[in-house]
């Protein structure tokens, strides 16, 4: 048998075996369909069949004088294509994006958000904080007085001398972490040097205002392309910024609830379908008067504790969640509020959120309820009657306590004669009316035992001021805090904190009508104790929808 002829040409010979990584490779394309012709199969590098995706360096033995052949000069296009893929490394477009988002921002604090919320700091997470100095002058000139703007006012000048402490170089920014706060990641600058006014041609340089938007206007120039946000409660001044170019926001770390449309409202309306998911494996029992039901099913997993729930398709059913274990609760029937012979002190429920209410507030276990609804929905009148029937006839309370934010309407009409309960006689205009009500109720009594009465129930209520609760301690008594939307969450937690043992809270209010400044429907105090109370064993709340009052306000509260 003939031997083969010897090749024509030298291969390349390797001294190292490239490794074969694990890195996916990417499918080969071919020549043909590129449009190219394809070479001969003999004129490829032995190389060519191992060659990983990623180019890799091929160590060639030396070879002799008069042993280079044309097949060691010759590179592909495909491994010059790749090394020149190697060679470029220019970012792309969605790495530039994700510098750029992950840059910190450059927030200046207007006067009215370090008064409104003295931890507002640290609210900030990883950007950095700055201070001009004409917003220290504005605090020195509040920090005056015992209001509450004075205390903040105070409160921010404290932390920031703590803050401070042994800074050598301001300048470089004080980190904010310092006191213990690890969400505040970035740093905070005070203004050193006087900023030019860049803006004294459009606007006058006098007011402190219009100061701090010269500062905001020359950080936006000093630090581009960073961004450099004003801060502030001030709607007129963040119309101010927007309108010279500057980015302005408002103090959101305050909200509660971005909608108040998403507030705990303390009942559920259960599914058409209820009793076909949730009957399998039903328990049901007698407890001392009331029907108990332990089901197991997915609307379980969207009920809280002491929230009501209501079926209306197929069984009716209407209960309050009293335990929750898993995918498992146990729902317990109400008292029917709503027939005469359960009446609070004549007082009948004429709805089903009505009847919600009167549960919880008859209740002993419930150390807190919350009511909330427009005027004429009868969230005052139902507490004074829960608050008279266990406070006179009941006696489990010894005394009614109320109190509410006194603030005006409209023109205050300047100091008050005469002693604490006097001064705070012509705020309490609601419960003088719902006290009348309530007095007229039985008809029996005769014009001498509706006067006999009425001076009973001024002996059993206490009106106080909100001014004089700081220190105090109510045992066994009946607290309502009325009008509570007009109260910031500080106030709240202030007013909240007072009870004792065996006192029973009741908030009442409409978070469409706040009267207080820097107040919003998110961030009212209201809105704050409903939202952190929701889910307790021991509090309740429940959304008044319906007005009772007549069909006059009924139809103005919708046409007007």
């Amino acid at each position: 048998m003939p031997l083969p002829k010897a090749p024509t040409k030298l291969a390349a010979v390797l001294t190292e075996i490239p490794k074969i990584t694990k890195a996916k490779v990417k499918p080969k394309v071919s020549v043909e369909k590129a449009g190219k012709p394809r070479e001969a199969e003999a004129e490829k590098p032995v190389v060519a069949t191992q060659r990983p995706a990623a180019p890799t360096v091929v160590k060639a033995r030396a070879p002799a004088p008069g042993e280079i052949s044309k097949a060691s000069m010759v590179t592909t296009k495909s491994s010059a294509a790749s090394a020149g893929a190697a060679v470029s490394s220019k970012p792309t477009k969605r790495s530039t994006k994700r510098i750029e988002s992950a840059q910190r921002k450059l927030f200046v604090l207007d006067t009215n958000v370090l008064m409104h919320d003295p931890t507002s700091l640290f609210r900030f997470e990883e950007h950095d904080v700055y201070i001009p100095l004409i917003t220290l002058e504005e605090l020195d000139d509040h920090k005056k007085g015992m209001s509450e703007v004075a205390r903040n006012a105070r409160q921010i000048s404290r932390t920031l001398d703590t803050i401070m402490g042994d800074q050598e170089k301001i300048e470089d920014g004080i980190l904010l972490d310092k006191l213990g706060n690890v969400e505040a990641t970035g740093h905070l600058f005070l203004q050193m040097t006087p900023m030019g006014a860049d803006l004294s041609d459009r606007l006058p340089m006098g007011k402190a205002d219009n100061q701090i938007l010269n500062v905001v206007h020359a950080l936006s120039k000093l630090h581009a392309p960073r961004m450099v946000a004003l801060v502030s409660k001030d709607i007129n001044m963040r119309i101010k910024a927007r309108a010279l170019g500057l980015h302005a926001e408002d103090y959101f770390n305050d909200q509660v609830l971005e909608d108040s449309d998403l507030l705990y409202s303390g009942y559920m309306q259960l599914p058409t379908d209820f009793w076909d998911k949730h009957s399998k494996g039903m328990e049901s029992w007698q407890q001392a008067g009331s029907t108990f039901y332990r089901i197991t099913g997915p609307s379980v997993a969207q009920m809280m504790v002491n929230q009501f729930v209501h079926c209306d398709a197929g069984t009716p059913l209407i209960a309050q969640v009293k335990e929750i274990s898993g995918r498992t609760a146990v729902l317990q029937t109400l008292r029917d509020f709503s027939h005469g012979k359960n009446a609070v002190w004549g007082v009948t429920a004429r709805n089903m959120e009505q009847n919600f209410a009167l549960n919880l507030l008859m209740n002993p276990e419930c150390d807190f309820v919350t009511l909330l609804g427009q005027a004429g929905t009868g969230k005052t009148l139902l507490a004074l009657a829960a608050g008279l029937a266990q406070a006179l006839e009941s006696k489990l309370y010894t005394e009614i306590i109320v109190t509410r934010a006194t603030v005006p309407v409209g023109e205050d009409i300047g100091f008050l004669p005469g002693t604490e309960e006097e001064k705070m006689a012509p705020w309490m205009g609601a419960l003088e009316d719902n006290l009348e009500v309530l007095n007229r109720s039985d008809n029996t009594a005769g014009e001498w035992g509706r006067s006999a009465t009425q001076e009973l129930l001024k002996t059993k209520i206490r009106i106080k001021s909100m001014n004089f609760m700081r220190g105090r301690t109510f045992v066994n008594k009946f607290l309502i805090i009325d009008e509570a939307q007009n109260l910031s969450p500080k106030q709240m937690k202030t007013l909240v904190t007072r009870a004792g043992p065996g006192t029973k809270v009741i908030c009442l209010g409409n978070i469409a009508q706040i009267d207080t400044p820097y107040l919003t429907e998110g961030s009212s105090g209201l809105t704050y104790v409903v939202d952190r109370f929701k889910g307790w064993p021991h509090a309740g709340h429940v959304t008044l929808q319906r007005g009772e009052r007549s069909r006059l306000a009924d139809f103005a509260a919708e046409a007007l």
